[in-house]
């Protein structure tokens, strides 16, 4: 799998590099050299990696490692906006707390592997997060180094051509609501709303595999609401929203697969449920991959078809947009992986501050058959969804969970700052400190590693 090695002494060539980036011509570079034009390759990679470091445990060599997923609402309106908010850190807007906000949330959950959901796909944003905020303490946390990181692009605000909304026009101008309907993913640029692996441990660059182009018709049993949407379009579509990575990592000499990805939310359609169906077809896919005998007909943007290798260690993280029980998904959307007989769902990460929030905030609340203490995500509670789980680490089954938590403290914690409740005075953000969704971690134990 080609990939790009950012380092700071290039990080100005990089970005220029990627300017020329486009959807039927990406350019694929390999340790900071131009390389040949490769065809039919979208999902250009980029491993940020820093100088040498010791590449340690949050849990000090016990062989317990730290996931973690966090969508962070690192979206910005404009393409260029991210990497320019995070280029000058010292300037005091809602922009820059919020990322500090962001940041100091990170430090102080300390993951030994992230996935950021909602981060503007930017390689240059990506090394700039790390350097200008992560390894900089916020608020007297402890600064975090993570030696690796991939970042590649999203299939948001890439235009397909097609009316994809059915409201009679083809908008491929980017900055609007109908462009970003009838673009591959929602997004009103190309990149918008995508996403960032950080790691510090080896990210194994040349086994990544993408899954940008798969395309949704290739899925037996697909969910694709027709005739909504023509022959011809759905001869175009493609499953992921964003993407679908299987990011390997080197712990000692275990390779754990960081399965990643953000499915649709499945609202903002009509009563042919697209989004819905998108959002169960799409939490279906890691189903799939991991299931032998159900995989065969996956294909990576390089063209190798096949999921995992039968007894690989996995994570699945991500904010997959569905609660097992309330919210607008498919009834079973989130089963899919939480009934995987492969899948080590018994524990499940759990906050007192969301407990907090569901009894403070009622409205949608209030009728839910969900366990607050497990949700993730702080949404509308007039007229709903209300609070909902979203947000999921999950390991393999012979991985072991020994903690876990969701990042939501009760009002009471100094640290609510950082979470907040909805106020106008951040709606440039999206209107909280950080964002509407909580980050959740899971600490793991890896067979044989010391």
């Amino acid at each position: 799998m080609p990939y790009v090695t950012v380092r700071k002494e290039n990080r100005a060539s990089t970005h220029t590099y990627y300017n020329d980036w486009s959807n039927e011509h990406p350019i694929v570079f390999s340790h900071g050299w131009r390389r040949k034009l490769m065809k039919r390759v979208l999902a250009t990679a980029v491993g940020v990696a820093a100088c040498a470091a010791t590449v340690m445990s949050t849990a000090s060599g016990s062989g317990q490692v730290r996931f973690a997923t966090f969508n962070a609402s690192l979206n910005r309106s404009a393409a260029g906006l991210l990497v320019d908010h995070l280029s000058n850190p010292d300037v005091d807007d809602v922009f820059r707390r919020q990322i500090r906000n962001v940041a100091e949330v990170i430090q102080r959950e300390r993951p030994d592997v992230l996935l950021i959901n909602e981060f503007d796909f930017d390689p240059v944003a990506a090394d700039l997060f790390r350097t200008n905020f992560l390894e900089v303490s916020q608020n007297g946390a402890e600064p975090i180094q993570f030696p690796y990181a991939f970042i590649a692009p999203s299939n948001t605000g890439i235009p397909s051509g097609k009316d994809l909304d059915n409201n009679g026009v083809v908008d491929t101008t980017p900055g609007d609501g109908t462009y970003a309907n009838d673009s591959f993913g929602f997004g009103l640029f190309p990149g918008q709303f995508g996403m960032v692996v950080y790691s510090k441990y080896p990210i194994m660059f040349d086994e990544v595999r993408t899954f940008q182009l798969f395309k949704w018709k290739d899925m037996p049993g697909n969910l694709i609401p027709t005739p909504f949407y023509s022959p011809d379009e759905v001869d175009s579509l493609r499953l992921s929203s964003k993407g679908h990575w299987d990011v390997p990592i080197q712990i000692d000499r275990k390779t754990v697969h960081f399965l990643v990805s953000h499915p649709t939310p499945p609202v903002f359609d009509g009563p042919e449920d697209r989004n819905g169906r998108r959002n169960f077809d799409e939490i279906r896919f890691w189903a799939d991959y991991i299931s032998p005998g159900q995989s065969g007909y996956i294909y990576d943007d390089n063209g190798v078809y096949g999921g995992l290798t039968p007894g690989a260690l996995f994570v699945i993280a991500g904010d997959e947009n569905s609660d097992p029980l309330d919210g607008d998904s498919i009834p079973g959307a989130a089963q899919q992986l939480l009934d995987n007989p492969l899948v080590n769902s018994r524990v499940w990460p759990q906050s007192a501050g969301a407990v907090e929030a569901s009894a403070l905030q009622g409205g949608a609340n209030l009728t839910h058959r969900s366990d607050p203490r497990f949700d993730t995500a702080d949404f509308a509670d007039v007229p709903g969804p209300g609070n909902l789980h979203a947000d999921y680490v999950l390991p393999r089954k012979n991985l072991p969970i020994v903690d876990s938590g969701v990042f939501w403290p009760v009002l009471a914690d100094p640290l609510s700052r950082l979470t907040g409740v909805f106020d106008p005075a951040w709606l440039p953000v999206g209107g909280f400190p950080i964002s509407d969704h909580r980050s959740v971690w899971v600490d793991v134990n890896v067979p044989g590693v010391q």
